[in-house]
């Protein structure tokens, strides 16, 4: 298996990992938002990642920046989303695949990381429902306890609501 960064020559690659990892419906929905992050042109900017087996787009992850107002020196990601073929998927592609984001981003020196998932598997990197709990979504939640971050730098405010806003491609209340 081979990690590499995502280009936009990956997106009928990458939403076609994204249609079949996901259901009916749901694939479009997601599949439309990986290959929109991949043309998202931000500060900082998306981080975008492919899995290949045999030169073949298996796995797709995407971290995109998010933003607390008032405070222009706090950096968050968000990953969303993350997708692996149906045949590929329990052969730890996935997880390879949020390391890799997440040793890229930490790297840099953020501050936080969001995800908006299963706990049971978030939780094998470190993601804490309890860390969240002072983040306000930029929407209503469907399933307010798949809301986890990873905190790496904590916050020197003790404001307990702090509300972040993401980037354009996710701001689709039907995502959250």
């Amino acid at each position: 298996m081979h990690i590499r960064e995502a280009t936009i020559g990956d997106s009928e690659s990458v939403r076609n990992v994204h249609l079949g990892a996901f259901p009916p419906g749901e694939g479009d929905l997601v599949s439309g938002l990986a290959v929109n992050l991949l043309t998202e042109n931000v500060v900082p900017e998306v981080i975008s990642i492919v899995a290949e087996v045999s030169q073949i787009v298996v796995g797709h992850v995407a971290f995109s920046p998010v933003y607390i107002q008032g405070n222009d020196n706090w950096q968050g990601y968000i990953l969303a989303p993350l997708g692996v073929k149906p045949e590929y998927q329990h052969s730890g592609i996935g997880a390879k695949l949020v390391k890799h984001g997440l040793a890229l981003l930490s790297e840099n020196g953020i501050d936080a990381v969001f995800v908006y998932g299963d706990p049971g598997y978030y939780g094998k990197f470190g993601f804490k429902v309890e860390a969240a709990n002072r983040f306000a979504t930029p929407y209503d939640l469907e399933y307010p306890f798949g809301w986890q971050a990873l905190i790496y730098r904590e916050l020197a405010t003790q404001v307990q609501n702090i509300k972040i806003s993401c980037v354009k491609s996710l701001c689709d209340p039907a995502l959250w």
